[in-house]
């Protein structure tokens, strides 16, 4: 004997389909907006002073795999954080990026280890960190020159030591 009902079935009646797809359309809303709020603030001083920007926070296997890939614009001040938590080396490349970036690689102790301006979107050029990071900022190109960020300028933002 087999229990299994069809959607047909179950949706004979307009309320009880109204009501699943009033829970279905909740569940979708409540995911987008969870994902929204991981946007936070980061810091990032330099020579010349603080610079704050808007970052979306990456820390999923699939957060981190497809990072910035498909969008046609990055707002200056905002950004995308990848959380690689422990330090380790890291590799990234621009496949499926429309945009130019630059990738600024950070150490565990909040310090930059090094930045690569201006990426070429759409490529798959290996772009490491040439040593160990525990995360990598994507803002969009020409910021560190703009801001004059650069290599041992920290960054202060919770993933790193709590600063």
């Amino acid at each position: 004997m087999s229990f299994h009902r069809s959607s047909a079935q179950y949706c004979g009646r307009a309320k009880p389909c109204l009501a699943l797809g009033a829970i279905v359309a909740f569940c979708l809303f409540a995911s987008l907006n969870a994902r929204a709020a991981t946007i936070q603030p980061l810091e990032i001083v330099t020579k010349s002073g603080v610079q704050v920007f808007s970052v979306e926070m990456a820390t999923t296997e699939e957060e981190k795999t497809t990072g910035l890939m498909y969008r046609k614009e990055l707002a200056d001040g905002r950004g995308m954080l990848f959380d690689f938590s422990p330090e380790q080396e890291v590799s990234m490349w621009m496949k499926n990026t429309f945009i130019p970036l630059d990738m600024i690689f950070i150490r565990a102790d909040g310090r930059i280890l090094r930045i690569a301006e201006n990426t070429e979107p759409q490529s798959t050029k290996i772009i490491p960190s040439l040593g160990l990071a525990k995360g990598v900022l994507e803002v969009i190109a020409g910021t560190a020159k703009k801001y004059g960020i650069a290599p041992g300028d920290r960054v202060a933002h919770p993933l790193f030591n709590g600063h």
